[in-house]
């Protein structure tokens, strides 16, 4: 028995030491299931969100419904909205944003200048509207307060109505614009403008995808920011070359830009009612 126990001792061992290797690796099986599985769940999930996100934009651009620009905008895809003689001989384009504080400033400043230099034939002018501070800070005031002033262009009213949203933005992180109510409110201090009407153009949203496609264009174009003023295509805004932006400084621009030439005259076509 003394020569038997030894072996008997080393075959045990043996069995032991190769069950323990079995269980090492079904134990490493298990977790390389484990792993795999978690890294399929991942991609799944990160499949699942993309899928949600691709078919939330889809809905987006489906549902926003036909873009219907409003009355008498030009240019390419009719994203402008003129003001001023068509013929005249410089434009002055402008890109803004209604809940922008900096286009407030800018408007206060220098919109009799621009009214006076449209209203001689000087200059013609060109808005083009953007909704930044929605995409920035949250809200929709932007969009709703441009498709409110793209309804009030439907009536020829765009020029009033767009000097009121200005004289009475709220602080830039209110989203007071985002009400209908408080724009259909703000249309009692144009003569005309708060009619049936009008107010179903801003509840409606009529113009909306409009908007959302002037503001694509305004991504796309490669500005710095709102508001945007461009001379005959040349920034103006804060600055022209080396010299500051100012009432006079706009004048003597258009001056330069103006002479041997003529002021336009030709009336803009009167928007449907």
């Amino acid at each position: 028995m003394s020569e038997k126990n030894p072996e008997g001792n080393r075959s045990a061992r043996e069995r032991l030491a190769q069950q323990r290797e079995r269980d090492k690796a079904r134990e490493r099986r298990r977790r390389t299931l484990i792993v795999s599985a978690a890294v399929v769940g991942v991609l799944a999930l990160a499949a699942v969100i993309g899928l949600i996100a691709a078919n939330a934009g889809d809905d987006g651009d489906s549902g926003a419904g036909p873009v219907v620009a409003p009355s008498g905008a030009t240019g390419k895809d009719e994203l402008t909205i003129p003001v001023g003689a068509s013929d005249a001989p410089s434009t002055l384009t402008i890109w803004e944003d209604f809940r922008c504080p900096v286009c407030a400033q800018f408007e206060l400043a220098f919109r009799d200048t621009i009214a006076e230099l449209a209203d001689s034939g000087q200059i013609k002018v060109e808005y083009h509207l953007a909704t930044i501070i929605d995409g920035n800070l949250g809200g929709t005031g932007s969009l709703r307060a441009a498709n409110a002033a793209a309804c009030a262009q439907d009536v020829g009213k765009f020029p009033a109505y767009h000097d009121v949203l200005y004289s009475n933005q709220p602080a830039e992180a209110d989203d007071a614009f985002g009400r209908n109510s408080k724009l259909i409110e703000l249309a009692g201090k144009v003569e005309g403008l708060d009619t049936p009407g009008f107010r179903s153009c801003v509840e409606s949203g009529k113009h909306d995808s409009w908007v959302t496609e002037s503001d694509t264009a305004f991504r796309n174009g490669g500005f710095q920011g709102t508001p945007t003023a461009l001379l005959n295509g040349v920034s103006i805004f804060p600055k022209k070359g080396d010299e500051q932006i100012s009432a006079e400084n706009i004048k003597k621009w258009v001056a330069e830009a103006n002479k041997g030439k003529k002021p336009g005259t030709a009336t803009p076509a009167a928007p449907a009612s």
